[in-house]
């Protein structure tokens, strides 16, 4: 995934309302800035954004988590070896699978309500499932405790939260936008063709007037030493 993900931070002027989210993205798809800023991701693969937006599809994603406690059960379903390390299954096309990314992906696997339906829909659990697949060429982990390091860092680093004055507790403020863009010849941000671990999500806070474009673009990542 390195070199193909990316987190840009932007700042608006006008009230955010959930109601009027779509309008709220495509104004955002529109805007020179951010357009100037998208087209610097073309040299890492990104398709080039040549045409006028026409149009966003806008897929609000739950996001209430303010701790870890949702990847729990995954420690003692069977999935992990009480070291924490990943336990291997056979698979008909990947030579080299194990039983967490099948509890992610396939729906026929015994562990895949291990995290409740409504649990699979936050934002969290999205965030660590992409980190968990990974980019064209990964090198997936032994362990789980790289990928649920990384996502409570990234999960941590996205979203902003608040204390309520009377009951002392910790909400999540921010609103999550599943999103993509189209020109008038059809889908082009992020990417012109669906895939799983290509996505866009806006991070919005209402409160700041801040938000977050956070996006992966599949393909083949850069290479360290």
């Amino acid at each position: 995934m390195l070199g193909r993900i990316s987190a840009q931070s932007f700042s608006f002027d006008h009230s955010f309302s959930p109601y009027s989210s779509e309008k709220f993205a495509l104004c955002f798809f529109r805007d020179p800035e951010v357009l100037s800023s998208l087209r610097k991701m073309e040299a890492g693969g990104w398709v080039p954004l040549d045409k006028p937006m026409v149009s966003v599809s806008v897929e609000p994603t739950p996001c209430t988590k303010v701790s870890m406690e949702l990847f729990d059960p995954i420690y003692s379903c069977g999935i992990l070896r009480p070291t924490g390390h990943v336990v291997k299954c056979f698979h008909d096309v990947y030579p080299d699978y194990d039983e967490l990314r099948q509890m992610l992906r396939d729906e026929e696997s015994e562990h895949y309500y291990v995290v409740g339906r409504e649990e699979r829909g936050e934002f969290l659990f999205s965030l660590f499932k992409h980190l968990c697949l990974g980019g064209e060429l990964c090198q997936y982990e032994d362990t789980i405790d790289p990928y649920i390091s990384t996502t409570k860092q990234i999960y941590k680093d996205l979203i902003s939260v608040q204390k309520d004055p009377e009951t002392k507790k910790i909400a999540v403020v921010s609103k999550v936008l599943k999103v993509c863009a189209f020109d008038e010849s059809g889908r082009c941000f992020p990417g012109v063709r669906e895939e799983e671990q290509t996505f866009a999500y806006l991070i919005v806070d209402p409160y700041k007037r801040h938000m977050t474009l956070f996006c992966h673009f599949y393909g083949v990542g850069n290479f360290t030493v």
